[in-house]
């Protein structure tokens, strides 16, 4: 990792409300405090200026963290210049002691920071893309069903010669689209396009996917009609799609953390030669949630016990603190129902099928601990462990901050350990 951290995302939560070119009054003052509080140390107080939903995202001490790392990686910020104004989003030139970057901030309606980006300057103020492999074939897919149209890219070896594997490739949790990024906020690891590419050298075909209200596919479902069990129907109906098509000779899933679990249930009594598990959990959806904010002050960790109780009676609550609406507003709670009927631990313990489970040391989301388990309860699984791998199956450190600005760097590749795993897997199936 270089000194100054290429693309550090602190705090990623931006929305759309308007537009103008002159620096807005609330933006002005907000910058000024924001500097005042960082130039100072003051962590705390930097805290005090994020929205409720940019709070949960984003514990006390984990802001605390990654603000000393700025410090420690870029010193003072010396000066802030306004340059342009994009939907909520303002962007400004931060001069820092040691280097300049692009500063991105959104404020909501009450003024506080609901989403803070610091990004290279660049003129487009955008990552580069991932570059085009020419040992790829790269395909645009689509599949009709009864709830519309899956859209995503097939993937296949330039130098195909006869039928080849394929991997079905499912994503993470969130508005994950199919090749790994998640536009809405603010992430790019392209880490789905890569596997793909690095797939097809080995000769393995892979097909990935914009699921359900994602990227380019197409449904009349909104939030508040969607269930997980449809994630699980898409990747049936896309397995069997695959398995009828002459040029492939095996299906493989490959789910990504939540899509482990989809997989999981999609595998089971399908045409499915092998089911491969990537830093994939072992708890339900409610005690992943309830661990992910234990952080959190004692009134947050409370009003979340109270919805997931109603939950787990088949009630959706509707009195929601506002601290709580990115991750468990009422619109979004019969998805969360039916995620947490499912137990991770269970379903893999069902699959009759060759099993590999992959894992990364520095995984700040997923832990070991997870892979273990799914290990214990499987036990004819194979189980890879991967040093210094993270979520977006990229080498990062362990710190928080560091480690999360991989995920947006789309030219790091993913860990060639993962590849040579995932490639041995699929050539000792029969």
């Amino acid at each position: 990792m270089k000194r100054i951290l290429a693309i550090l995302t602190l705090l990623i939560s931006f929305s759309s409300a308007f537009a103008q070119a002159s620096e807005p009054a609330a933006y002005h003052q907000a910058l000024n405090k924001f500097m005042f509080y960082y130039n100072r140390n003051q962590a705390d107080s930097v805290f005090g200026m994020f929205a409720p939903e940019v709070k949960t995202q984003m514990p006390l001490q984990k802001n605390r963290e990654m603000l000393g790392q700025l410090q420690t990686q870029l010193g003072g910020l010396q000066k802030a210049t306004y340059q342009s104004m994009e939907s909520s989003v303002a962007t400004y030139k931060a001069d820092f002691q040691k280097s300049s970057l692009a500063m991105k901030i959104s404020l909501n309606a009450g003024g506080k920071i609901s989403g803070l980006l610091f990004d290279n300057l660049k003129a487009d103020a955008q990552p580069a893309t991932a570059t085009a492999d020419a040992s790829t074939n790269e395909t645009p897919f689509e599949l009709k069903t009864l709830s519309g149209v899956i859209r995503g890219t097939l993937a296949l070896p330039a130098q195909a010669g006869g039928k080849v594997p394929i991997v079905l490739i499912i994503a993470s949790s969130g508005p994950t689209d199919r090749d790994g990024n998640k536009p809405k906020l603010n992430q790019r690891p392209d880490t789905y396009k890569l596997l793909a590419a690095a797939l097809a050298k080995n000769g393995i075909a892979s097909l990935r996917y914009d699921k359900r209200l994602v990227g380019e596919t197409v449904n009349a479902a909104r939030e508040s009609k969607l269930r997980f069990d449809d994630y699980v129907d898409d990747a049936v109906a896309l397995t069997t799609q695959l398995h009828d098509d002459e040029r492939f000779s095996k299906v493989i899933i490959l789910g990504h953390s939540e899509g482990s679990l989809v997989g999981m249930l999609a595998s089971a009594g399908q045409p499915v030669n092998g089911f491969i598990s990537v830093e994939g959990e072992s708890q339900t959806g409610d005690k992943i949630m309830t661990e992910q904010l234990k952080s959190q002050p004692e009134y947050i960790t409370k009003g979340f016990k109270t919805i997931t109780d109603s939950m787990r009676r088949g009630k959706t609550y509707d009195k929601v603190d506002p601290a709580l609406y990115s991750v468990a507003r009422v619109s979004v709670q019969p998805y969360l129902m039916s995620w947490m009927r499912f137990d991770p631990m269970k379903e893999i313990k069902k699959l009759k099928i060759p099993v590999l489970i992959i894992q990364g040391t520095n995984d700040v989301q997923v832990s070991i601990a997870d892979a273990e388990k799914l290990k214990k309860v499987k036990s004819d699984a194979r189980l890879v462990t991967i040093t210094g791998m993270n979520y977006v199956l990229k080498e990062a450190p362990a710190a928080t901050a560091a480690n999360m600005a991989t995920y947006n760097q789309p030219n790091l590749p993913i860990k060639p350990e993962l590849t040579t795993a995932v490639v041995d897997f699929i050539k000792s199936l029969k």
